[in-house]
């Protein structure tokens, strides 16, 4: 069963849960491994001019349920019901947490990720609208600087990640900086 101390201990070892496709959860690494370093964030032009208008509001935590029922909403996913209730437990237990874009109260893009220590492990993002998740993730990159977090992982590299400045490292390197990072006492809220 996915207990929040069962979760927190395998991303304490570098291990995240995916959902099987035929009703279990099994424990993943991924060597290389995808981080964004927190100082290397990119962004672009367009998004910059988003974040200028203002044209979303972000809120913390929000609406938890809602962003991780939206990540599962697409076609193929690795989000069941098992995990989407285990990290709704998480998130009670303070440690799986969400980044929410708004426009006119409505729920328009967002991410949610798990924190131990100083290590932030992004899960899942979706948008409804453009920029909405991009605009999650350069809020939650400023939450982390400001909060003394010092790793942001990705898991698994994709296009959409390596645009924002996602770079692939070792599997051990990203173990030895998990081990350093988890070690660290921090808060997300």
């Amino acid at each position: 069963m996915l207990t929040p101390e069962v979760l927190e201990t395998c991303y304490r070892a570098g291990a995240f849960p995916m959902a099987d496709g035929e009703g279990g959860v099994e424990f993943y690494r991924s060597n290389p491994r995808s981080v964004l370093e927190l100082d290397s964030l990119h962004v672009s032009k367009s998004l910059r001019r988003a974040l200028r208008k203002g044209t979303f509001e972000v809120r913390i935590n929000h609406d938890f349920e809602s962003v991780i029922r939206a990540c599962a909403d697409r076609e193929e996913t690795w989000i069941d019901e098992e995990i989407v209730s285990a990290f709704i437990a998480f998130h009670r237990a303070g440690k799986a947490h969400s980044v929410e874009a708004y426009v006119d109260g409505d729920l328009a893009g967002g991410l949610y990720g798990v924190s131990v220590g100083g290590a932030f492990m992004g899960e899942s993002m979706f948008s409804r609208r453009p920029d909405a998740s991009k605009v999650c993730l350069v809020r939650l990159v400023e939450r982390l600087k400001e909060r003394g977090f010092v790793l942001l992982d990705c898991q698994i590299q994709n296009e959409h990640l390596r645009r924002m400045g996602a770079v692939e490292i070792s599997e051990r390197e990203f173990l030895v900086r998990l081990g350093w990072a988890v070690a660290l006492e921090r808060s997300f809220e």
